[in-house]
């Protein structure tokens, strides 16, 4: 990866460690979230010069602005991580849908828009790469929350089809996507007693997640499962014999 690359949700977690492993492969660094002492702190700490954009991806127009003050910036985007993420509302509990909606335009429409308006200016260029952040959660269905999969399931989907529609053009689009993964996500989520009870060895660190990621987006795979275990367990987890198993469960249940 080279060039300017934007990282989005770049506060904490996955966005922080990709800045960090981009610094000093990337020429400059895009830093965006909402948290603005966070991403001072970051920028900081890396030898590559950074600018920082607070700005909240939930709202409608954001993408629009970023894109529109990036450009204003005179800064050209070579690489696009879209990291920003949310644990979200439970479909089935929903009283204020202006929070699904906030969830929808996040996880889905901002990754969308965000492809959309900067891929392009990539495939002109003839050089770009993007990784969307996914999550095993969206390769196959569970009883959950009925949106965290779902949400990251459109964003595999998008990232294989732009994928074949730009790598001939010499740009590659990657799903990157993390099992268990050790980030602020679980405690932002509050499900820090899932995790303290969960087995240890089925978490990885965020520096095998995103080393992971860089090297398969510049190999130009579509997809990407993180961490050993999940390569292992993931045919198994798309089958159609464990999907109708858990679907008969769930059913009885």
């Amino acid at each position: 990866m080279k060039g300017t690359a934007l990282i989005t949700g770049a506060s904490s977690g996955l966005g922080a460690e990709f800045a960090r492993q981009l610094d000093g492969r990337c020429s400059h660094l895009i830093l965006v979230a909402r948290r603005g002492d966070k991403l001072r702190s970051l920028a900081e700490s890396l030898s590559t010069s950074s600018t920082i954009i607070e700005c909240d991806l939930s709202l409608p127009d954001s993408p629009r602005w970023l894109c529109e003050d990036i450009e204003n910036r005179e800064l050209c985007v070579d690489v696009l991580i879209n990291n920003a993420g949310i644990a979200g509302p439970n479909l089935l509990e929903v009283k204020d849908f202006s929070e699904q909606h906030a969830f929808e335009q996040l996880m889905m429409t901002t990754v969308a828009e965000l492809c959309s308006r900067l891929i392009p200016p990539m495939q002109a260029r003839g050089y770009g790469r993007v990784v969307n952040v996914a999550s095993v959660a969206g390769r196959f269905p569970s009883s959950d929350t009925g949106n965290y999969g779902p949400s990251k399931a459109y964003v595999i989907a998008v990232s294989e089809e732009l994928n074949l529609a730009a790598r001939s053009d010499g740009v590659f689009v990657t799903a990157l996507c993390p099992g268990f993964t050790h980030t602020e996500f679980h405690e932002v989520a509050g499900m820090m007693a899932a995790k303290n009870n969960s087995p240890k060895w089925i978490w990885y660190d965020a520096s095998t997640v995103v080393a992971e990621g860089i090297s398969g987006c510049d190999s130009g795979r579509p997809v990407v499962i993180s961490g050993r275990l999940y390569r292992w367990l993931d045919p198994f987890l798309r089958s159609s014999l464990f999907r109708g198993t858990i679907l008969r469960l769930v059913g009885r249940r």
